[in-house]
């Protein structure tokens, strides 16, 4: 299900303002929901349209065309709805954080092509494309000719019209919360397309609470059970974000050019306010602040170099400033952690791909790329220093990748895919500890294809993967809200991973689909939480490890059931990792591995799109857990559930209002600390947190012009 907006979840905080008001904000809350349940009530009359099956590309096997005639009863305003409805396709927005453009992108591209862009987030792309720009989407499943998959088995294409079009967009969305508290959302956009010549601008800002305002409790046992300690939690906090972006795009020197921009600022102001009921101990008070500054500038640029070859170039810079400052008081003492840090990345890349004929492509090319991450780091209590390890630290990273792919279709059920990437990097750290490592990995991959007849696919793959060191593992970092600090640790090697996978999918009665994944990894250098000299803890590699993962998802057409034009879509997944513990030598899951993991969702469209509602649920409450030297951390997270309601009296004004957190989900965490390390030291306490969030809303309209 496609959540508009920004997904934040919030709590009053408490004495800000009156119970009466509070109490007719969630009333007015809940009845907003009623309404919305009694609109999904109505839908049982309606009589469901013809829906319009997706067509199969021929000269393309496993490519599954959508035209908007498929998606014309749900009445989408942008791609990022029509992306939202694509049976049995689950928007992945990619990895940002990973440096390089390989394996980085999101499953979705535009024209063909994977945007020249890592800041600026896919879902926003996609929000900024409207639906009438849209000549059709495809879904590829195992690969095409000219597709740059990057590694996935499945991708979505959206192919825009060539007409000329102009659009003018204005969304004016507001949070709302039982105690009064809005929290606004202004965005504005232009864009004109002139077949291949596109020129986008949009701004937009907003300013709002997220799930860390709240109120709970924590509470502390002696290791026979006995309540030594009863506290209350009192959560504030406020973001703000300001962000603009702009493209060009046109017919330059024989190919296509493109020019994208981003300048974003983002702002967080946070408190944590610890009262004690009962027991030993101290009120404690934490209060943090952030500002991050980043920008980037893309540029890319194709060109056929004949009628079966075809070359890509890209270039990408991105830059980024953040402050940070945690102060924590408690019982007269007081504690103080920042951090200044800067970072920056370069980036080329180069793709030549060559289709000799339709049962042959190939591929090549090669990228190269500079990061760096300069970060000075200081922690003092009641205002004497103490000593991080690595607290200023600059790191770099000069990484190249070379590549080649081979595509063959001995027939038209059947593709095989074959690839190597050799990736060579260096990376060096100079301040605080002065180290520079080099690292050669090659990374091939096979995939393989198979149609035997129309609505039946087999996806099978081998590959091995090779992770990225994280520049902010090289540092130390704190947690405020426990009070722990963690130190940085310059000595790391990626984690490399040896991946088997299997997937069937089965397709029927135009929007249904059911699909099973299996897949096997063998992982070498598990990167995970060890001890540091001075007693702190830090990351660190800890040996070696097993993931088996298995994965059931069901996309069912209701009309069948009696109820028109719906849609119910559930998911189940089941994990077991296995590494063993550093500090206890026993057997253990990874750290934050859940077990399992599941969820509902179902949509229904009423009176050919001018109205209609839904409702997501998950279904799981284990969140995995952390493991420490000292402490043992089980996360706890109640489901999450949601309905929406939504009306579109014209093609160019939509309304939308979205009930959140409907069961006032609790979340929290269970802590059980040792005096020392967990192999040898006793129980010293156990902890129990947890913090609630009341429902709210989140009211959108969304004008065109």
């Amino acid at each position: 299900m496609h959540l508009y907006g920004l997904s934040l979840y919030a709590r009053p905080v408490a004495g800000h303002h009156s119970a009466n008001r509070e109490g007719r904000m969630t009333k007015a809350i809940w009845l907003a929901g009623a309404a919305l349940c009694a609109l999904g009530g109505t839908a049982m009359a309606q009589t469901a349209p013809l829906q319009v099956a997706p067509a199969a590309d021929a000269a393309r096997q496993g490519v599954l065309a959508f035209d908007p005639a498929f998606f014309a009863d749900s009445r989408p305003d942008t791609a990022l709805d029509m992306i939202a409805r694509l049976p049995g396709f689950a928007l992945d927005t990619g990895d940002s954080g990973t440096r390089g453009l390989a394996g980085t992108a999101g499953n979705v591209l535009i024209d063909g092509r994977h945007p020249s862009t890592k800041s600026d987030n896919l879902e926003q792309i996609l929000d900024r494309i409207s639906a009438n720009g849209v000549a059709r989407v495809e879904l590829i499943r195992g690969g095409a000719p000219g597709i740059d998959m990057q590694g996935r088995s499945v991708v979505a294409n959206v192919v825009l019209i060539r007409t000329v079009t102009t659009e003018r967009v204005i969304e004016s969305n507001t949070y709302v919360y039982p105690d009064g508290y809005a929290g606004p959302v202004l965005l504005a956009r232009w864009a004109r397309r002139d077949g291949d010549d596109q020129t986008e601008v949009s701004i937009g800002g907003f300013t709002d609470r997220t799930g860390g305002t709240g109120e709970g409790f924590r509470r502390r046992y002696d290791p026979a059970g006995n309540l030594i300690q009863d506290a209350d939690l009192v959560l504030w906090d406020r973001i703000r974000n300001l962000r603009a972006t702009g493209a060009v795009q046109r017919r330059l020197g024989g190919g296509l050019l493109r020019v994208n921009g981003l300048l974003r600022w983002f702002g967080n102001e946070s408190s944590q306010d610890l009262l004690i009921r009962s027991g030993a101990g101290a009120d404690s008070f934490n209060d943090e602040q952030s500002d991050d500054f980043n920008g980037e500038l893309g540029v890319s640029w194709t060109r056929d170099l004949g009628p079966r070859t075809g070359l890509e170039l890209t270039g990408l810079q991105r830059w980024s400033t953040e402050d940070y400052t945690g102060v924590s008081e408690s019982g007269g003492d007081s504690s103080v952690f920042t951090a200044d840090t800067d970072s920056g990345e370069s980036i080329g890349r180069a793709v030549l791909r060559f289709r000799p004929d339709d049962r042959w492509a190939f591929e090549t090319g090669g990228e190269a790329a500079w990061n760096f991450l300069d970060s000075a780091t200081a922690y003092s209590e009641n205002g004497v220093p103490i000593p991080l390890p690595s607290a200023s630290v600059r790191v770099e990273e000069l990484r190249g990748e070379v590549f080649g792919q081979a595509t063959w279709r001995p027939d038209p059920t059947l593709t095989l895919e074959g690839g190597l990437r050799v990736e060579v990097s260096e990376i060096s750290q100079s301040g605080d500890s002065d180290l520079t490592k080099s690292f050669v990995y090659p990374k091939p991959r096979l995939q393989a294809t198979w149609t035997p007849r129309p609505g039946h696919q087999f996806r099978f793959r081998a590959e091995r993967e090779v992770g990225q060191l994280d520049f902010g593992d090289f540092i130390a970092s704190t947690d405020i809200e426990i009070g722990q600090v963690e130190g940085g640790n310059p000595d790391l090697e990626p984690e490399k991973a040896t991946v088997l996978e299997a997937i069937y999918e089965r397709r029927f009665r135009g929007e249904g689909v059911f699909d099973v994944t299996v897949s096997h990894a063998e992982i070498e250098d598990v990167v995970d939480v060890i001890p540091l000299t001075g007693g702190f803890d830090g990351v660190g590699n800890i040996g070696d490890g097993t993931s088996d993962y298995f994965q059931l998802r069901l996309t069912l057409p209701t009309d069948w059931l009696g109820v028109p034009n719906g849609r119910l879509q559930t998911r189940g997944s089941w994990s077991d990792t296995s590494v063993i513990d550093p500090v206890t030598g026993e057997e253990r899951r990874f750290q934050g591995s859940q077990a399992f993991g599941c969820g509902v969702a179902f949509n229904q469209d009423l009176m050919g799109g001018r109205w209609s509602w839904g409702f997501d649920h998950g279904c799981n409450i284990d969140k995995g857990r952390a493991f420490r030297v000292r402490e043992v951390r089980a996360f706890y997270a109640e489901p999450e559930v949601r309905i929406y309601g939504q009306w579109k009296p014209r093609a160019d004004l939509t309304a939308r209002v979205d009930l959140m957190n409907i069961t006032d989900r609790e979340q929290g965490y269970d802590r059980e600390i040792h005096s020392g390390p967990r192999d040898t030291a006793p129980v010293s306490f156990r902890e129990v947190r947890r913090t609630r969030m009341s429902p709210f809303l989140f009211v959108q309209i969304r004008k065109t012009f």
